[in-house]
């Protein structure tokens, strides 16, 4: 199945000779797959190393005296031949070995290898991932297949895509019978969500039960890392995540502390809210005082939503009748938690930072994101009254914020009013954070020797 990161991991393979490659995210999201995958479709010659599959293998990182006997020891635990400027050691499930990953500087520095990691968060401290020296490891964020990928996945032709991106970019109606196929399509993917395992069992079966089979099998993985790696906030761990849906079927969707039995205060379970978000399994959306970039400046970490990184992993805990009815587009089922959870995970995947914003005075939006360079407010209407959005006319409206433009994503087709957008809601997948041009070359003129 396709993945968008593949594309930046064989530009790695094929370009970068000074840096390791780190791939990062939750378990069970095909990120040894795709560095697989990668590897084979450059040809390359590679050795894979997995530390949970071969724990003695962790023994390679105790005690050795400097970065020559370390790659001695490598070399004898492949028991094959390697080739200098060509090899490239894929190290699986790094978590295990926390060292490789600060050893990272003086691998790629004094040997003549090429190293790949992959690792799950969970359970692990974001900085100890990320410890190693400043240029010499790349990191690659990855997440559940977002919708894009689901719609490659089920066979939605690649035209098809490029000319509804185009009805995005012009804020312009797609055809009416490719909306209605893919807002179709759109209702699978909320039950079916992006777990790789889930979408390649639907794909073959069709049959939801057994994707619903799968995605119980992964929350419940999730939960034995929960007690496996922190032992004395497993209670705690389980009691947060499993709240989540309760959350946000809430009229007001922000998580409440003192919903988590006999905790109060935001500082008796942030390190649970933080394990959870650095494990890949929930998505904080942090609130902010007031929409002006840089949003960062402006947010309240206490103040938050939480949902989960997968809408299938969510939808898995509703009853089969909620399901049918969200596959049927029921008008007596509030899909907006479900919606609003799709929302935040394809605007996750897609490098969005999140946040929304709540005034007492103004009101509430949804979400809040820096886009084109501009604060972009978001809102997520599922049923008719998808105009009804006052804390969006107040931001529009307030001339100390001067924002020109706000998306409500919602299942009808593309229409404008002023500079409220609507927006099939599938578009989301259009809704990337892109690099902006930072080579910024100075001018001289007059300073140089010599001037006038």
């Amino acid at each position: 199945m396709y993945r968008r990161q593949l594309e930046n991991i064989v530009e790695w393979i094929r370009n970068d000779k000074g840096h390791a490659l780190l791939v990062t995210g939750a378990r069970q999201i095909g990120k040894t797959y795709l560095i697989r995958e990668a590897l084979k479709q450059e040809k390359c010659d590679y050795v894979e190393l997995n530390f949970i599959e071969n724990k003695e293998l962790i023994d390679i990182f105790k005690d050795y005296r400097d970065v020559d006997e370390l790659e001695l020891r490598l070399s004898l635990a492949t028991n094959k031949e390697l080739k200098p400027g060509k090899t490239i050691f894929f190290f699986d499930e790094v978590q295990e070995v926390k060292d490789i990953v600060t050893m990272s500087k003086f691998l790629v520095e004094k040997t003549k290898y090429k190293y790949v990691m992959s690792g799950s968060l969970l359970g692990i401290e974001l900085n100890d991932l990320r410890s190693a020296p400043v240029g010499y490891m790349n990191i690659i964020d990855m997440y559940p297949m977002d919708l894009y990928e689901f719609y490659k996945a089920v066979g939605v032709a690649d035209n098809i895509i490029e000319a509804v991106h185009k009805a995005f970019d012009e804020r312009r109606t797609v055809d009416v019978f490719i909306h209605d196929k893919l807002m179709a399509l759109f209702n699978i993917y909320l039950i079916v969500g992006g777990m790789p395992e889930a979408v390649k069992t639907y794909i073959e079966t069709n049959d939801l039960r057994k994707v619903a089979n799968v995605q119980s099998n992964i929350v419940e993985l999730y939960k034995k890392d929960f007690s496996k790696y922190n032992k004395k906030e497993k209670l705690i761990l389980n009691e947060v995540y499993d709240a989540i849906p309760g959350e946000l079927s809430e009229k007001n969707k922000r998580y409440y502390i003192n919903h988590v039995k006999g905790k109060t205060t935001f500082d008796s379970v942030k390190n649970n809210f933080i394990w959870l978000s650095n494990a890949g399994v929930a998505l904080p959306v942090y609130n902010v005082t007031e929409p002006k970039s840089p949003l960062q400046l402006n947010e309240k970490r206490s103040i938050f939503k939480l949902f989960l990184s997968d809408v299938g992993l969510l939808t898995n805990m509703f009853p089969e009748e909620t399901k049918l009815m969200i596959l049927n587009n029921d008008k007596d089922i509030n899909n907006g938690a479900v919606f609003e959870n799709f929302v935040a995970q394809e605007l996750a995947a897609h490098n969005n930072k999140l946040y929304y914003y709540n005034n007492k005075s103004q009101g509430e939006v949804d979400f809040i994101i820096e886009y084109q360079g501009k604060v972009l407010p978001i809102e997520v209407k599922s049923g008719k009254d998808f105009k009804k959005h006052n804390a969006l006319n107040n931001l529009l409206g307030n001339n100390n914020y001067r924002i020109d433009e706000a998306f409500i994503l919602n299942r009808t087709n593309t229409s404008v009013e002023g500079g409220k957008v609507y927006v099939p809601i599938y578009m989301t997948m259009f809704i990337e954070r892109t690099k902006m041009n930072m080579i910024i070359k100075p001018n001289l003129d007059g300073l140089l020797d010599g001037s006038s």
